[in-house]
Formats: structure tokens, sequence, C-alpha cells
């Protein structure tokens, strides 16, 4: 019989509170409280968890939800929110693929897939209809929203996308005093890139007008645009910052004369700004308001920059001059006089030096290195705020006062208000233990030590420890104990919240410990190449100033064992009878617990043995070490029973499942590596049974729960993910066949991207928004499967309806018996389903996958849909996309002119009549409009005043709608 294994799939994730992968973005949902005005909360930040966008309460630091794709293990590498409609959020991966969030539903409401790799910034237009992203691959690809479809990629960056941000020109025809509307039709694109060049494009006719050279030291990192759009900041290198001014009156004639002024200039070069940091500048944020400008780094500060005013910069400039009259009347004792009276009244800002200009405000020292920053826009706030996302899983807010009306040259003293920090460690988790429930988690980093219910992952207690590289809970799960770094056991009273004792336990690092089954005792090995155990006791201590005493739990230490290099790890038999310590020279040494007499040499790893685990019937002992080899030995005489390669990288722990409920599972563990996986293996088969993917950094550290019922590990990724048993069954041959197929299918993606390089090499600036997937390819099978069996079925039921005329008592024919399942469905219906189901991004790329030899059996069923009128849009978008893709042949083909010919009457009616239906609707609607303002009565009550002061006095109105 074949032996089956349970399945293990990942349960939870938590221990994130923001990835350094992506931006971080800032709404102000939840500032204000319903029926009141003033600012209660300090709004919502959306930050990147792995694969995950999570949602936090800035204020309170509670995570309000998360976004999880379930078709999606890749990274989030970009966040961004329409500003048209506050719920939408576009958020990029690290495969290529974005996807269009509803805030509200918490649900994915669009997918595309048109770059290679990594998408690295967005942008969604003034209408929010248009999103541009770019990629490392260096194209920048124009998506639509309503269509669904990419509309086209531009090409020109020879360099990964840095920055991009959609340009409208006002409209020329704006009245005084109101606020100019931007014309929306003529949106422009600027763009940054590694390759130092800021380029402009033109949507419309799909173009690059302009390319300057943004750096002059090498790559641009960022790129920053004022609230208005006239000016924006690139940054590159050396902390060097360039100002741009842009012409938005000469776009606006440009995108209304084609052809004409060739050499019209557009971005023009303002001047040349350097940071107090002289790292790389990684983003640049305007305020709402412009007049203020956060620019950070890699490093831990973020620097805010003042823009001056008009009459700011008069004075300053007056002062300079004043000075330099001064100057010049000291050396040439009074000739120069004439000359300065005359340039009295010639001062003009736009003549300015830019550094006069944007000067320095502030620098606010952070508590990590900076990711991203973004201004927060709370009315009624009296201080600049700025909401900071740090690389060490963070987010802080900051509060800058305004500049003062004083004339002190002190920088202004700013806080930090609110943070987001008690989900996650600073640092990578280097230590698990679960509590003898498994009810609790105990993580342990460097400075950090953090106590987690499993069921709930909120986050019990958080203490202050050393460099933490090992824990265990002691027996009654009220203490944790921990070996540090720097050779100190620390013993912490979980209650209490209260480290109990720390002592100097080893001159080394303490790499491992243990507790021993009995759970009376500890052992501890450490790199002072020292094995040393130590015995529970509780003491009465004395209560200072008073003459009471108080129990408390004391380590003492009762035996020491020597050996010949750094001990790495230990391990206890679940019978107490033997002792396992591994060493720096690659060796395991098997000793009696009771005498520390030498049982066992264990040679066989070329590397040394980083973790080892005994099975719970004490027969087997696992051990892993950085040679990425796991090594199974049985403990009666020592023999290396097989040598397993584990991994593609150093495996750092190993686990038996330590009491199995099920006698078949005594000899099942689990294997962790920095290769990011985990691997569940049969001890007694030497295979591999399954293999758990989903981290993005290396695993340090894992930890079995008692019955095997789930895992939990750690990663760089700053996530602790749990892996919990499933009822579903797993056979190692479907394992093995599901395992080829993914190989197979990943082969099979690359290769697709191979060939789109080299058809797009030889094409234009402007080239189609597609990529080949395989979803895409799948797609386009599905359709030509249903084309081929519907076109048979088409067929038999014409023949059978011409039969049936002659004589109608003819039994109906004996159709495929896929159309029977479907509820006896029409052919001609199953076609038009199989189309509907493909997403419509998908769409064009899976009719890509049609040979030219398929498209009069896909012609004859559009014919019946358009003569039905079914799906008429559907209906049009395929048949235009065919038509445009195969013009040349169509065009040469006689088969296919009668068949284009019956449709086209069919259709020219069909969509007259629904133009003609659009055009009713909206004169209807429009005159519903009109009845309800005229309906619309509104009584001013005790009120009587000037239009001018409307805004300061209340109004009560009453408004009746009919």
């Amino acid at each position: 019989m074949v032996k089956s294994y349970s399945k293990y799939e990942q349960s939870d994730s938590f221990g994130v509170v923001a990835t350094a992968t992506s931006n971080i973005v800032w709404t102000s949902e939840g500032v204000i409280q319903p029926g009141s005005s003033r600012p209660a909360g300090a709004g919502r930040a959306y930050a990147a968890a792995n694969e995950e966008v999570l949602c936090w309460d800035v204020k309170k630091g509670e995570l309000l939800s998360r976004w999880r794709d379930s078709s999606c293990t890749e990274e989030v590498t970009a966040i961004c929110r329409s500003e048209i409609d506050p719920d939408v959020f576009a958020v990029g991966y690290n495969d290529g693929s974005i996807r269009i969030w509803d805030a509200r539903m918490g649900s994915v409401i669009i997918s595309f897939n048109g770059h290679k790799s990594a998408i690295t910034t967005l942008a969604f237009d003034g209408s929010g209809v248009r999103l541009a992203s770019g990629a490392r691959d260096t194209d920048i690809v124009i998506w639509d929203l309503v269509s669904e479809v990419g509309l086209f990629k531009l090409r020109g960056h020879k360099g990964q996308i840095t920055a991009l941000h959609f340009l409208h020109p006002t409209k020329g025809d704006e009245t005084d005093g109101a606020e100019p509307e931007l014309d929306l039709d003529q949106p422009f694109l600027l763009s940054t890139s590694k390759d130092s060049l800021i380029k402009l494009w033109d949507v419309n006719t799909q173009h690059c007008i302009e390319t300057h050279v943004a750096q002059s030291n090498g790559e641009c990192w960022a790129m920053g645009v004022s609230q208005d759009g006239s000016g924006c900041v690139t940054a590159g290198n050396d902390g060097e910052l360039k100002v741009w001014g842009i012409d938005l009156d000469g776009l606006r004639q440009a995108s209304n004369s084609i052809g004409e002024g060739g050499d019209q200039r557009y971005l023009l070069e303002r001047g040349t700004l350097y940071r107090q940091g002289k790292d790389r500048t990684l983003g640049i944020a305007f305020h709402h308001r412009s007049d203020y400008i956060a620019v950070h780094g890699s490093e831990k500060a973020v620097e805010i920059w003042r823009i001056r005013s008009g009459n700011e910069v008069q004075k300053v400039l007056a002062r300079k001059r004043k000075r330099r009259r001064e100057k010049a009347k000291n050396e040439t004792n009074g000739e120069a006089q004439d000359h300065a009276e005359d340039g009295e009244e010639k001062i003009n800002v736009a003549d300015a030096d830019i550094s006069e200009v944007i000067v320095p405000y502030v620098t606010v020292r952070t508590a990590g290195k900076v990711r991203s920053v973004s201004w927060m826009q709370i009315q009624g706030q009296k201080k600049l705020q700025l909401l900071v996302g740090t690389n060490n899983n963070l987010i802080d807010v900051y509060e800058v006062p305004h500049k003062s009306k004083s004339k002190s040259d002190e920088p202004p003293e700013y806080t930090r208000a609110y943070s987001v920090e008690l989900s996650g460690h600073r640092n990578d988790v280097r230590a698990l233990a679960l509590s003898s429930d498994d009810r609790m988690l105990a993580s342990a980093s460097s400075g950090g030590l953090k106590i987690w219910n499993v069921k709930t992952q909120n986050c019990l207690r958080t203490l202050e420890c050393g460099y933490a590289l090992c824990a265990a809970f002691l027996p009654g799960d009220k203490i944790v104990v921990v070996g540090t770094k720097e050779g100190n056991i620390q013993l912490f009273d979980i209650a209490a919240s209260a480290l109990l004792d720390e002592i100097p336990a080893h001159e080394g690092a303490i790499w491992t410990l243990q507790v021993h089954p009995d759970g009376k005792s500890v052992v501890t090995g450490s790199a002072d190449k020292s094995v040393k155990f130590w015995n529970f006791e509780i003491v009465q201590e004395e209560i200072p100033g008073t003459k009471r005493t108080t129990p408390r739990l004391k380590l003492v230490q009762n035996r020491i064992l020597k050996v010949s290099d750094d001990v790495l790890s230990v391990h206890f038999s679940p019978d107490s009878r033997l002792l396992a310590v591994s060493t720096l020279d690659n060796t395991v040494k098997v000793f009696f617990v009771d005498s520390l007499k030498l049982f066992l040499n264990l040679y066989g790893h070329k590397l040394p043995v980083l973790n080892m685990s005994i099975s719970s019937d004490s027969k087997l002992i696992a051990t892993c070490s950085a040679d990425k080899n796991i090594r199974i030995w049985g403990l009666d005489f020592g023999d290396c029973h097989k040598a397993l390669f584990g991994h593609q990288d150093s495996i750092m722990q190993i686990g038996f499942i330590p009491h199995p409920v099920d006698k078949d599972e005594t000899h099942l563990f689990f294997s962790a590596s920095k290769d990011r996986t985990i691997k569940t293996w049969d001890g007694d088969k030497f295979e591999q049974i399954q293999k758990f993917k989903g981290h993005h950094g290396e695993i340090w550290a894992m930890a079995v729960s008692r019955t095997g019922d789930f895992v939990v590990s750690a990663s760089h990724d700053k996530s602790i993910r749990i892996w919990s048993r499933t009822d579903e069954p797993i056979f190692l041959e479907e394992e093995r066949e599901r395992e080829m197929e993914e190989l197979y299918e990943s082969t099979l993606a690359t290769s697709l991207e191979k060939d789109d390089t080299e058809a797009d090499d030889n094409e234009g600036e402007a080239v189609a928004a597609s990529k080949q997937t395989i979803s895409t390819l799948t797609a386009g099978e599905r359709i030509a499967e249903a084309l081929e069996l519907g076109l048979e079925d088409l067929e038999l039921v014409r023949a059978w309806e011409k039969q049936k005329a002659r004589n109608p008592n003819l039994a109906p024919p004996q159709r495929n018996p896929l159309f029977m399942a479907l509820g006896n469905i029409s052919a001609e219906r199953h076609v038009l389903n199989t189309l509907a189901k493909i997403p419509a991004a998908q769409l064009h790329d899976a009719l890509l996958v049609l040979p030219f030899s398929a498209l009069p059996s896909l012609f004859t069923f559009i014919a019946i849909w358009v003569q039905r009128q079914w799906n008429v849009t559907l209906t049009c978008r395929v048949l235009f996309f065919m038509l445009k893709t195969h013009q040349k042949q169509i065009v040469a083909s006689r088969e296919l002119k009668t068949l284009l010919e019956s449709m086209r009457s069919d259709l020219r009616a069909t969509l007259s009549g629904m133009k003609d239906l659009i055009g009713f609707n909206l004169a209807a609607l429009r005159f519903v409009a009109e009845r309800v303002e005229e309906n619309g009565i509104v009584r001013l009550e005790d009120v009587e005043v000037a239009e001018e002061e409307r805004k300061s006095v209340k109004k009560r109105g009453f408004v009746d709608v009919a």
C-alpha cells in the first residue's frame, strides 16, 4: 500500500510592521471621528510586508487589514494610491505583475502583467483612469483601468526606472480668480532612470519629446514634483539635488499645435543643491502646500528643505546687495556709489540663485535607516507631520514645527509623535521556542525578546535582552531562558515582564542551550569549548530594608564538560540517557549523561554541524550542516544510515516531532535552510515529503510543535510564519510530479521572455504592452480547444436541423459529453463563455496564442454572436484585435472576405442601435439632473449677509428635492 503523509500549508504570518522592499503610503482615513470635526486619529499607513500589504492605524499601532492574493508569493515592491478614488491602490510586485486593490473590500479588482522584472514605481494620472508603471526591465507601461488593458510600452531608458509623474497642462480658458482646470485629455509623463536621464513623454502621441542628463555624477535615483507641477527635483549620488522648472504653458501650446516648434524646451535647469549627507538620495517628497520638501538617503536621517516665499527671497537679495555695496564702497572709497544707485530697483526673484530659494530647514534623525517617507495632511494640525518607514521593521511619525516669525537661526525642535513598533523585531530573529502547551511562542533577536500568542498572533510581552542566540521556556512556561553572544544566561519572568537574573556563564558566545527532559536542569554550549550543566534551585532572598524573604529561582552550575573545539549544538535524547554535542571540527560526539563518558563519535560532515535532533524513541539522530547535507545516524552503533543532499545552502535547523501521536510519524523530521525553504523528510524511507516555500530571506530559526500540528519559522525577511498540518493527504509520486511541472513551467516562462525580448529589440519607441505567461498560454489553449469542439458541434447541429425540417420526429444528435455536462449548452454559447472567463487584461495575450488557421472558425462564431447581439463589447474587442493583428493575411484571404462582408452589415446595424441607446440614456440623465436642480428649493433662515462674508457666518440651509 502507498504511504500517505499529511500536507502542511502556511496558515499565518506575523512579526512584520513594514519591509524595506517598498515605499509607504499615508491616507487620512480614520482621522475624523463620526459626529466630530476635530482630528482624533493620525490616519492610516499602508506598508509592504513581504507578499502582503498591511494597513496600520498609526496612532493606536493596530493592524486594520491585510491584503494578500493567494495566487501571488512575490514581494510587494511599490504602492501607489489614486488621488481621484482614494479607495483604489495600485500595488506592484517583484515578478513584474501589478494588482489594483479596492481598500473597502480588501480584494483585487484588476491584475496586469506586462513587465519582465520587479516594478519600481507606479503613478496614476489626473483622471485616475490611466496608470503608468516603471520596472527594473527599463520599460514604462501605460495601463487603462477602464478597459483593463495595457495601452502601450515606452522604451528609451537604458536603466531601471526610478520615478514617474504625470503632468497635465491647464486649459487656456480659465476665468479670473477661479482655480485653473487641468486638461486631462493631454497628459505628459515625466520619467527618471538609473541611466541618469530625465525624459518627458507625450502620452497621446506615444513618444519622447525631451531628454536631459539629470545627474552629472552617475545614476538618478529619485524625483519629486511640486504639487502644481511647475517644477521638480531630481537626485543622485553624492547628495546632489538638481532643480528643474517645468514650462506648463509651453506644454499646453505644444499639445494644441502638432508638428510645430521642434526646438522648444519644456524642462529648464534651475541649479544644483547639495545635501548634508553624501550618500545616495533615495526619496524626495513635496509637502501638499509645496513650501517644504523631505529628502532622504539610505542613512538614518530625513532632511527637510524649505522653499522661501517671493518676499523672503527679495529681502535676502536686497541684504546681499547691500553688503556687496558696502564692501565695494570700502574698497574704492565711494567711487562705486553711482553704479549702486542705478541697480536699486532691479531685484528680480527669477534671477535668484536656487540656493537662495530652497534652503535647508531641519534634519530629522530617525531610529533606523530610512526606506520611504510620506507627508501627513491632517486639517487643524499646527505642525508638519512626516510618516517614515525604516529598514528595521518600523513605522514612525515625526512632528516638525513650521517656520517661526522670529529671526533666530536655531534649527526647530522635532519630536517623535507616534510609532508602530511592537508588532515586530528590529533585528533578525535568531531563536524560537514554544511553550509546553504550544500556546506561547518566544522569539529572540539582538536586543529584543517577544512573547506571542500562537493562536491570535498578538504580541503579549516585549522585553529587552542581549544579542540572543538561543532560547527556551523553562517547565511551567512562566520563565524564558536566553543565551547571548556575550556569554550570559538571562532569565525573564513573563508575567512580571522583568529580567530575573543575568549570569555570566561562559567566556564565549552561548550558541546552544537545552532543558533536560526531566525539567530540573539546563545545559549550555559555548564558543569557549565547554558544555555546562545548570540546576534549578529556589533560594530565599532577603528583601532589602526588611527582614522578610522572598523565594527566587537561581541557576547553579554543577558540572562542566570540556571539548576540543567550539560547541555549536547540544541535544539530550528523550530518554535522557545520552547527550549529543556538535563542535566546530565537523564532528558530533555522543556522551552518557550520567558519567559524561564518550559513547560515539559521528564523522562524515565536511563542514560544521549547525543543529541536531534525536527522534522521540531515542533511536535516530539527524544532523544538519553548513555543507548542505543531512545525515541520519543510528544511536545504537553510530552508523550513518543515509546522507541526504538536503538544500541549496547551509541548513540552520532540524527537528523531529517531539511527541508524535501517530507511530508512523516518529521518524518524520523538518529541516530549515538559508535557501529560504523548509522541507519535511521521512527518516525511514530517506525521502523528501514536502517543500514549504514562502519566506523571502534566509531562515534562521525553526520550532516544531509538541505533536507536529504546526511548525514555526523565522527569517531574515522579518516574518514569523506558522505552517499548519491540514487534512489533505500527500503522496510522494504526486508531489514529485507537481515539482517537475513547476520546473517545466518556470523554464517555459523564461524561454517565452527571451522570445519576447528578441522580438521587441527591433521595434520602436512605443510597443504593445503584452507579455506571455503560463496563464495566458493556458487561456489560449482553452480557446483553441473550445473552437475545435464548437465547430464540430455546430456542423452536427446544423446538419440535424436540416434533416429535422424534412423529418420532424427525428431524434436529437449524439453531441460531445462536455456540452451535455454543461446543461446541454449550445456550441456558440460555450465558446463565448470560454472567452468571457478570461480576465480582460489577459485576453489579448491569450488571443495571440491562436494560429492564423484558427481564424475562420473564430470568425464563424463571431458572425453568430453579432447576429444574435450577444455580449457586443467582448465580441467587438476580439474581432477588432484579430483584424489588427492578422491584417495582412486577412486581406490576402478570399475565404475570410465573404465571412467579413456578411458580418459588416450586421455589426454596423448593432453598433448604431447601441449608440442611439446610449445617447438616449445620456439625454435622459441630463433631463433628470435639470429637474432635480429646478425642484431644489433652498430657504435661508436667520441669515442676511453679503456674498463675501458667506464663509465666516454659519447658514442654515433646508433643501427640498421633489
